[in-house]
């Protein structure tokens, strides 16, 4: 039996009619024509070949604005397209487009989690949709999951937030239950996570949806919000009194998830359709939106994010911001040795030796090493390197690192320079 049966059976709730007894049939009837907490979530019943199930419904008004951003249906999808790799993106209307999020019995998956919310957003004719699928008992599941089907089957790309790591890979798991082949397999998959993780991973140690709600969309959940570790609890609570007070506030919150997924997809598809038009407060956004393109090997608009970067960056010259100028300014110096253009990735490592970088160190090394030939300069700028770290006033822990990942390669090249010099012939390699 599965884990989640053991703990439905103990409320007194039953899964499957062969081990209900005609007192059980009469409880669940009862329990069944209780419309009044359907009346506290605003939900109806729905029916299909499989069954019942629960839809809530709710509209939101046209072109609405979740925190600073404007849900319609003129978001770009070229950026998108581009880093899905994924060309018959552009293509789609935003119809075509479906959010997706759940709220589950657990979150350990396998045949014992249930999805006894799912929640679908759409945006059509400038309105976002939301309808969400509740089933008041786990019997209702295959009337459930086809009603998710038929929802859906007007779409063509999922968009959620961590579902292929959780959501859809727990939706199949519940088609295979069924024994029913999952509605996934023609679909394109837009997981904002792994984007989210791409254009804020190096201002924001936390890229969960409410830190992402607060420090990018500029909005926040009222009272009526709770936290996703209460939600299994509530929903069996609900099962056993039938009392939807709590209940609804899971609602909210999975239509905050929805539209909060659906704002995220606007904001990120218009960053990545004209990035250099991104203007964020700070220059950290830039250098990871550079790094992106940089993955994407278009080092033409790479070079230019991180010059943008590296010019607002340099107003901010704290702690943090400094690691982050010299990160993007030396990005810089990389793409422009890439294209040949010395002198250019020169003045930039210049520039961050100043501020004890090694690695600019070692670039320049590099440089006069095995371009100009200029062994006496490839070591003096090797013997400047290692001066730095030997003078380095930091706390121990951090010199210890600069020891242990840059001084063997630098001692190394002083060596092999030093031979070089020691040649006969040295002044022809100059």
């Amino acid at each position: 039996m599965d884990p989640i049966s053991d703990k439905l059976k103990a409320l007194g709730v039953y899964i499957g009619t062969a081990s209900i007894g005609n007192d059980h049939k009469e409880d669940k009837k009862e329990k069944s024509d209780n419309s009044e907490w359907l009346e506290v979530i605003s939900g109806h019943t729905i029916n299909n070949l499989h069954g019942s199930t629960i839809l809530i419904e709710k509209a939101f008004p046209e072109k609405y604005c979740h925190g600073c951003v404007e849900l319609r249906n003129d978001i770009p999808l070229k950026g998108i397209s581009l880093w899905m790799g994924q060309d018959q993106i552009t293509d789609y209307p935003l119809e075509d487009f479906v959010f997706i999020d759940i709220e589950t019995t657990g979150l350990s998956g396998g045949t014992g989690t249930y999805a006894f919310l799912i929640g679908i957003g759409r945006l059509i004719d400038n309105r976002f949709q939301i309808n969400q699928l509740l089933m008041q008992d786990p019997i209702e599941e295959p009337a459930q999951l086809a009603a998710f089907e038929e929802i859906i089957s007007q779409c063509k790309s999922i968009v959620t937030f961590n579902g292929k790591s959780f959501d859809i890979p727990l939706l199949q798991t519940r088609y295979k239950y069924h024994r029913w082949p999952h509605p996934f397999t023609d679909y394109s998959h837009i997981d904002l996570l792994h984007l989210a993780r791409k254009l804020w991973r190096d201002r924001l140690p936390s890229r969960t949806l409410i830190n992402l709600e607060l420090q990018i969309l500029e909005t926040i959940r009222t009272d009526e919000d709770i936290p996703g570790w209460m939600i299994p609890q509530i929903y069996f609570d609900f099962i056993n009194t039938r009392d939807a007070t709590q209940l609804k506030r899971i609602i909210y919150h999975n239509q905050m998830d929805i539209t909060s997924l659906a704002a995220l997809f606007a904001h990120s598809a218009k960053i990545l359709d004209r990035p250099l038009s991104y203007n964020p407060d700070n220059g950290i956004d830039l250098l990871s939106l550079g790094k992106l393109f940089e993955e994407l090997e278009d080092d033409k608009v790479a070079s230019r994010l991180y010059k943008l970067g590296v010019e607002k960056l340099a107003i901010n010259t704290g702690a943090q911001e400094i690691n982050f100028y010299l990160e993007a300014s030396n990005r810089l110096a990389m793409i422009q040795k890439r294209n040949k253009n010395y002198p250019i990735a020169l003045q930039h490592w210049v520039i961050s030796t100043k501020h004890k970088y090694i690695p600019a160190f070692i670039e320049i090394a590099k440089y006069y090493e095995h371009r100009e030939k200029n062994f006496y300069l490839a070591l003096e700028w090797t013997k400047s390197a290692i001066q730095c770290i030997e003078g380095l006033q930091a706390d121990e822990n951090q010199k210890n690192i600069y020891i242990q990942r840059w001084l063997p390669e630098l001692e190394y090249r002083e060596a092999r320079l030093m031979r070089k010099l020691a040649t006969p012939d040295h002044n022809k390699n100059e």
